[in-house]
């Protein structure tokens, strides 16, 4: 089996942009200043055996996502930042737990971190060609089921 991580970043991209929250979800980190308005991107940020989920003869693999959540800090007013964030990430993550297997492309979404780190936000601000941006962050973990063959 192969992995299809187009396929997983696609429903990862999609569950974002369904939600009518952000202006653009780009499938890369961004390497410069994000759009006007609340923007979104997703990239792959680790890969590995998931640690207790694999069978006898092939691997399975626990995927974590960033999905990264940007707004200017200069906006007013500025005490309606982290609550805008706030209800777009909220929104993000019932998505993510409400379709479990990510329409089928993955075995589930780890939400609890029983294979390493669970579904996850962190809130943080972010210089890009000297603009401030207030982020939040989000781990999210994925496993797919036998990926690798175990071969004797």
């Amino acid at each position: 089996m192969t992995l299809n991580v187009s396929g997983i970043l696609d429903s990862v991209v999609s569950h974002a942009m369904s939600l009518g929250y952000f202006e653009a979800v780009n499938g890369h980190e961004p390497q410069s200043p994000p759009t006007t308005g609340l923007t979104a991107a997703v990239w792959v940020e680790q890969i590995g055996p998931a640690v207790g989920a694999s069978g006898l003869a092939a691997t399975s693999t626990r995927l974590a996502f960033c999905v990264r959540l940007y707004t200017s800090l200069l906006q007013q007013p500025a005490d309606a930042i982290d609550p805008q964030l706030m209800a777009a990430l909220d929104a993000l993550m019932a998505a993510y737990s409400g379709d479990f297997t990510l329409g089928g492309a993955v075995r589930q979404v780890d939400l609890l971190g029983a294979f390493g780190d669970p579904l996850s936000a962190r809130a943080g601000y972010l210089i890009e060609s000297g603009a401030e941006y207030r982020v939040m962050t989000v781990t999210l973990p994925v496993i797919v089921n036998d990926l690798w063959d175990e071969v004797p």
